[in-house]
């Protein structure tokens, strides 16, 4: 969330049709919350000006800051995908009702920080400040992006990790990868990058590689 000197937004029926039907999908990638904007627009303001995304999304979230909620940008871990969400960040025992995990569904990420199971992209994005303060000794942390990382890849010499969309970009040129942190070759799969102009084609299917070994911690 950003800090106490962003202005305040206003709010017009564009705006809370798209928070409502955002808080109904719960959580979109980026390509159809493009979507989702412009029906929203179509729908009551038909001949306004789209607003660039960010900034009607930074406007939604100026009215929201007060809540401690904010509709978060974040990536998907195996692939990369832009998704937006809209979460709550603070972590007071008023801020949690907001949340829709329940005190006794934390527990479980006990078994996620052990590697018993993978969170979902959202769960990643709500509760990365939460997993932080509770178990900062285990946490794990992408070694290029800094943020909490629970399933990557991880070098076999120095142990650091990297989400599997860090390692594609990182080493997206390099024809034989090395640590960068101990320039120890890099023994993994490559996973692909994501590209969003070749995702919104039609009819192309969007796999992508995922081996056993590209998912180590």
């Amino acid at each position: 969330m950003q800090g106490s000197t962003r202005r305040m937004g206003i709010m017009t029926d564009v705006h809370r049709r798209f928070l409502q039907l955002l808080m109904t999908h719960g959580v979109l990638e980026e390509w159809d919350v493009r979507r989702l904007q412009k029906h929203c627009y179509k729908v009551h303001d038909r001949n306004a000006t789209i607003e660039k995304l960010e900034d009607f999304i930074n406007n939604i979230n100026s009215v929201l800051e007060s809540l401690y909620i904010e509709i978060k940008k974040g990536v998907t871990e195996d692939d990369g995908r832009p998704i937006y969400a809209l979460v709550n960040l603070a972590t007071t025992s008023i801020s949690k009702m907001a949340s829709d995990f329940a005190e006794n569904e934390l527990d479980l990420f006990r078994k996620a920080k052990e590697g018993e199971f993978t969170l979902h992209s959202r769960a990643i994005l709500e509760m990365e400040q939460y997993i932080r303060e509770t178990y900062p000794d285990a946490v794990k942390v992408c070694n290029i992006c800094h943020s909490l990382l629970i399933q990557g890849q991880s070098c076999e010499t120095c142990g650091i990790r990297m989400h599997l969309p860090c390692v594609a970009k990182y080493f997206q040129s390099n024809s034989e990868p090395r640590c960068p942190n101990c320039n120890d070759y890099w023994p993994h799969e490559m996973p692909e990058v994501f590209d969003p102009e070749k995702d919104m084609e039609p009819g192309i299917p969007s796999a992508k590689k995922k081996s056993s070994r590209s998912r180590q911690h």
